[in-house]
């Protein structure tokens, strides 16, 4: 784990960094990207040196890590991951001819989004900068890995080389990270997760991505997030090892409280700490986990406390608090739960910090609201392949039918429509595996005050986390709720093999991973083969042009364009009034009114002059895909305004300058 600590903290480092020094000096420049990626490296290097592995295990544990990596199912499932990583990343973004285009249609909107961030970071924009897709906003996105992309960008790293690089070795990285978490079998949960929709594959004999079905909510975790969703580049393996951390230094037997774990409370914290500048919802993933290990190392101190309370009463437990001794002795005994409140104190300031800088200093109130049931009552997921009679079961009988109904669309309807066509097996075996451990808990004769196991922390933390992502909505769009529910399912990818299937016969355990992972298995190749002939993203030529023409226009200027993931403005990471509606909904933002208002400009309305000074307009551009949705447009900035720059892609005309040139404004469009 040396290499992955010091890879991450290189990442960690170089990106606050970068972000601190930025916010200080009003902006990112060659200089400040330079500064952050050495500070990066000191730090990895004091990472890779201070960080603990297999010196802190025992020999025992060690010969079976060893035994681990000649495992012929390992290789096999490392190539599947090299098949992946390369396929989606070396094809990332690509030149055609005078073309870009991408690999993965799930990636056209996502990958536009982060190259308008990237290069919006890069331009050198003062930081934390305005919203790049809306007018009235600071940026309300976790861009953590795109700011690392943006300071590899001012040392004139190519972007798409940056990308395909980023990708690759993040991809290293989460295949390491859970080998160490979950062996094996985590690994191939990663790649493989799936229900039962990839079994249509014997209806078709056809690899076709079928988990990227509208009507599946489960979708393909590498095709649909790991690919698209650029900060679980970092979160992924970030966040598992800190995970394997934990679990090595509360649960594993050689672990003592008194002394430190694999991981130096520097790098903990740091990881930790900065995680919603990269990924939100796993930081929150992550908070519940601690809270559950915080809960399991204060039961024996709850049980002290109680038996004190018995013995002495209230007045000798106020007595003991008071005595100096006791706090003396509070402050040596270095146990788990006050490790961890340090390390909940320690990051509550900085975490903080960056949450209010990614929600628009609190200011997007959609973050968190109360749902219930997911997306299993979404018209977008209601019409799945799977079906067990109908949705809603009618009777005329009162009361007898009134219970069948409520029990058949509540219970058995759900079951049968959304949870057995999404997840298949995986939601028996994870329940089989809470009871399993509850059972054995109490066989061995758990008793108050005793620690917990981690066969029965890490389930249960698993739970709450679904349980949270079942009641409690995270984002505008309720499928976004994935980003934390993947990680109940990776918490359980270690103990569902340990403790569930590694004890079955051979024929027993291969029948249950091919209905795990058969359906994940042909969704994620099928995905990777039906990108072949790639998809169009942007003509480079005119994004090139329209990049020359407007590099010495001021980085802080809004422009007024029309809204789409890919206009050439924003793949310059230039500000508009409004981006992309989907990017605009998914990040809360009421934008009817202003879309409405940005139309009215664009088609020259009588007060267009009102409305540009409303939104904060400098310049109008008009290029393609003005001229295709404003066909009526009156264009009069062309006799009021000065046009600073025009070619075959269209014009620029700067609102603050009067026009003074006749000709130009009559020159042909």
């Amino acid at each position: 784990m040396k290499w992955l600590s010091a890879g991450l903290i290189f990442v960690n480092f170089a990106t606050i960094s970068g972000l601190l020094l930025g916010m200080i000096f009003r902006g990112l420049g060659p200089s400040i990207a330079g500064i952050s990626l050495v500070l990066g490296a000191v730090a990895a290097v004091a990472a890779f040196f201070q960080t603990a592995d297999a010196g802190n295990q025992p020999a025992p544990t060690a010969q079976i890590s060893r035994a681990g990596y000649r495992s012929v199912w390992l290789w096999l499932l490392a190539a599947c991951f090299v098949m992946f990583a390369v396929r989606s990343f070396c094809w990332l973004l690509y030149l055609d001819g005078d073309e870009l285009r991408i690999q993965s249609p799930n990636n056209l909107g996502d990958l536009a989004l982060h190259i308008t961030y990237i290069k919006n970071f890069a331009n050198g924009v003062s930081l934390w900068p305005d919203n790049p897709i809306y007018v009235f906003s600071k940026l309300r996105y976790p861009a953590g890995t795109d700011l690392f992309n943006a300071l590899l960008c001012l040392l004139h790293i190519d972007l798409a080389q940056g990308l395909i690089w980023t990708g690759l070795l993040a991809s290293l990285a989460t295949f390491y990270a859970f080998f160490r978490w979950g062996g094996a079998f985590g690994v191939a949960g990663f790649l493989f997760n799936g229900g039962i929709a990839g079994f249509q594959f014997f209806q078709t004999f056809k690899f076709l991505d079928y988990q990227g079905d509208k009507t599946i909510a489960w979708k393909s975790i590498p095709l649909a997030m790991f690919v698209t969703q650029r900060g679980l580049l970092y979160a992924i393996p970030a966040g598992l090892l800190l995970l394997w951390h934990w679990r090595e230094k509360f649960f594993r037997r050689n672990a003592q409280v008194s002394q430190r774990g694999p991981l130096p409370f520097w790098i903990e914290l740091s990881l930790y700490a900065s995680m919603p500048l990269f990924h939100l919802h796993t930081f929150l993933a992550l908070t519940i986990i601690l809270v559950f290990i915080f809960l399991s190392e204060s039961l024996p101190e709850l049980q002290f406390m109680v038996d004190l309370i018995d013995q002495e009463g209230i007045a000798g437990v106020r007595s003991r608090i008071l005595n100096k001794q006791t706090w003396c002795n509070f402050f040596r005994d270095w146990r788990g739960y006050k490790y961890i409140g340090l390390l909940f104190g320690c990051a509550f300031i900085p975490a903080t910090f960056f949450v209010w800088l990614i929600t628009d200093h609190f200011q997007a109130h959609s973050v968190l609201a109360l749902h219930w049931g997911w997306v299993q009552d979404s018209e977008e997921f209601a019409a799945p392949f799977f079906q067990i009679g109908p949705l809603n079961f009618g009777t005329t009988v009162p009361l007898v039918g009134l219970i069948l109904q409520k029990t058949w669309s509540g219970f058995i309807a759900p079951f049968f429509q959304f949870w057995l066509t999404n997840f298949g097996i995986l939601i028996p075996l994870v329940l089989l595996l809470i009871t399993q451990c509850g059972w054995h808990a109490w066989k061995t004769g758990i008793r108050w005050g005793d620690k917990l196991s981690e066969e029965v922390v890490f389930p249960l933390a698993a739970a709450a986390i679904f349980l949270f992502a079942f009641f409690v909505q995270t984002a505008p769009w309720e499928w976004d709720n994935i980003k934390i529910i993947i990680w109940a399912y990776f918490l359980v990818l270690p103990f569902l093999w340990s403790d569930l299937i590694a004890q079955r016969s051979l024929a027993a355990r291969a029948a249950v991973c091919i209905v795990l992972f058969f359906s994940g298995f042909v969704s994620l190749f099928g995905g990777l083969a039906a990108g072949r002939p790639g998809y169009a993203f942007a003509n480079r030529a005119e994004v090139d042009a329209i990049g020359g023409a407007i590099r010495e226009l001021p980085v802080e200027a809004r422009f007024a364009a029309f809204p789409i993931y890919n206009h050439p403005l924003l793949l310059q990471g230039r500000k508009v009034v409004l981006g992309y509606p989907g990017h605009l909904w998914t990040q809360g933002f009421d934008y009817s009114g202003d879309y409405q208002q940005l139309g009215e400009l664009m088609q020259g309305a009588g007060d267009w002059r009102a409305i540009a000074r409303h939104f904060g307009v400098r310049y109008i551009f008009w290029g393609s895909e003005e001229k295709i949705n404003y066909p009526t447009s009156t264009r009069p900035w062309e006799q009021t305004a000065k046009k600073v720059s025009y070619g075959n892609w269209g014009a620029i005309y700067d609102l603050e300058s009067a026009n003074q040139s006749p000709a130009a404004a009559n020159s042909p469009r």
